[in-house]
């Protein structure tokens, strides 16, 4: 039997592996649409809003049911099924020819994967409750490091090979992955069945939310910072070709950017996750936000793709230090045995951030320009700035202002 630390570092390499295959198909998209015969840019623009955002709402409907089998049937079970239907789905997309395939398989792709989720809730179940905070950083960590390493390897494999290989090389990213979690990652975990019915264990379970109201509190959060990081990030190569001004090299230069701005957020997911504790998880939060609404708002006025990438990786850093307090406050909050459930709530919420954010872009791109889908993301910052720091000074100003730890006592997220 390995020891949790052994089990943790070949789930932490899993994950990275599989994040670094996602992104190195995901940001490739829009050009990718072009090679399928798109050639309309408000065509291109739809198309890839309506394809990331398919793909969220099937993972928004389906996070809280794998969450609650997860629950009934094992922790590691969930990730091996999410990290195998990625290889499936995701190396079909090469073999594509129209845009309605893509969507089609991207849905389904949300149907059956979630890895993040998965890992997450892995996690907590096999490291010891005082280790959680900080093992759920790096495992967040693990997630922007392959946001940084995909998009990076995608744009040079797209450029060399062409964008339909790419989604050859995330399926055998995903299939490795799937080799690791077989062969070194052990669950200490029983699972409970509710019963012997799978449809009835597969119910989500929304009981976690009456037990401790401090956690719509920050599926609020989760849902806002997800929302605002997907009203531009699957347009980020379409801008980067415009301020470019076509030519060459537009994928790399795009993954370079992606990357720079996801390796800022892995550095934040430590830093922060070591400060947070003594600074308060609501005034961590509060500085995250603050910081990103700074560095989006003059995206909108860059000229140059230089110049996105500077701010890219500051507004990529704050982004990056809102999501470990929150996991860690969640994994403190709920029941061990509920954990399942309540991080399948949480990706829920998330995916909907990233269902609504695409479908936003898009909108805001063809009706107002893409300078606009800045300034939405930086309204969307500073709303949740506003929503946490009136529920840091409310905990500040009451009797009982928040647990020692810095953990929300309920109302408004922190």
């Amino acid at each position: 039997m390995r020891d949790w630390k052994t089990s943790f570092r070949a789930l932490w390499i899993a994950e990275f592996i599989a994040i670094t295959g996602f992104q190195t198909s995901n940001p490739i998209l829009p050009l990718y649409l072009g090679e399928l015969g798109l050639s309309d840019p408000q065509a291109v623009y739809w198309w890839t809003g309506a394809i990331n955002s398919s793909a969220a709402i099937a993972l928004a409907v389906f996070a809280p049911i794998w969450g609650a089998v997860a629950d009934g049937y094992g922790r590691r079970l969930m990730l091996l099924r999410a990290m195998v239907g990625g290889t499936i789905l995701v190396g079909l997309m090469a073999f594509a020819r129209e845009p309605w395939q893509i969507l089609a398989l991207k849905t389904l792709q949300g149907c059956v994967t979630g890895t993040v989720a998965a890992a997450t809730v892995l996690t907590a179940s096999i490291v010891p409750a005082k280790e959680a905070g900080y093992r759920l950083g790096l495992l967040q960590m693990a997630v922007f490091l392959g946001n940084s390493a995909g998009p990076l390897f995608g744009g040079v494999v797209a450029d060399l090979a062409g964008a339909r290989f790419t989604f050859l090389a995330t399926s055998a990213l995903l299939a490795f992955s799937v080799y690791i979690v077989l062969t070194r990652v052990e669950e200490k975990f029983t699972p409970k069945p509710k019963s012997k019915s799978l449809l009835r264990n597969a119910l989500p379970d929304f009981s976690v939310l009456a037990k401790s109201p401090a956690l719509a509190s920050l599926l609020f959060v989760t849902f806002s910072v997800q929302l605002a990081n997907m009203v531009v990030g699957p347009i980020i190569p379409l801008i980067v070709k415009e301020l470019a001004g076509g030519g060459a090299g537009i994928a790399s230069l795009s993954g370079l950017i992606i990357a720079a701005s996801s390796m800022a957020g892995a550095l934040a997911a430590v830093v922060v996750g070591k400060i947070s504790a003594r600074l308060g998880y609501g005034r961590a939060l509060l500085l995250c936000l603050g910081g990103a609404f700074v560095f989006y708002l003059p995206q909108g006025l860059v000229r140059s793709p230089y110049a996105l990438l500077a701010l890219r990786v500051g507004s990529g850093f704050f982004l990056g230090g809102t999501m470990p307090s929150v996991n860690a406050l969640i994994a403190s909050l709920c029941d061990r045995d509920k954990q399942g459930s309540t991080y399948g709530l949480s990706a829920s919420v998330s995916s909907a951030g990233g269902a609504i954010g695409p479908a936003l872009g898009a909108v805001v791109a063809t009706s107002a320009g893409n300078a606009a889908v800045f300034y939405a993301t930086s309204a969307i910052l500073a709303l949740t700035g506003l929503a946490v720091g009136a529920g840091v000074r409310a905990r500040a100003k009451g009797p009982h202002g928040g647990s020692a730890d810095g953990a929300p006592t309920g109302g408004a997220p922190a």
